[in-house]
């Protein structure tokens, strides 16, 4: 499996697909970087030659920002966020949507499992 920026890409796969299994590039991303690297996408990755390698990974050094520095910097940014108090912050903090999303049903995804309230007794149960 050929190693780019400390990740293993798959071997099997097409290049310019193999590429987004990088955090932060996507398949424009990859198809932008086979083209600056010279590299055909449809090149199966272990058929890559060291060079190539060594091309598509100065590129993705110098020109975008991927893998540990994109996380560093996505959780820094939501840090500053809490840290200012502003609304997002507080959404984010509290675990809540942060985008204008509606939260009396759905946002189950942020808010975790539904957690049952007892409610009150029915009219049968008062006789």
């Amino acid at each position: 499996m050929p190693r780019i920026l400390g990740v293993d890409i798959p071997n099997d796969r097409p290049t310019g697909v193999s590429l987004t299994y990088l955090y932060g590039v996507g398949p424009k991303t990859a198809r932008e970087l086979c083209h600056k690297a010279g590299v055909d996408p449809t090149k199966r990755a272990r058929e890559l030659a060291e060079d190539e390698l060594g091309r598509l990974a100065a590129l993705l050094e110098r020109d975008y920002t991927v893998e540990g520095p994109l996380r560093r910097q996505l959780s820094q940014n939501i840090t500053r966020l809490r840290d200012i108090g502003c609304y997002r912050g507080i959404r984010h903090r509290r675990g809540l949507p942060v985008r204008g999303q509606r939260t009396k049903t759905n946002a189950r995804t942020r808010k975790g499992p539904k957690k049952t309230v007892a409610g009150k007794k029915g009219v049968k149960d008062l006789r």
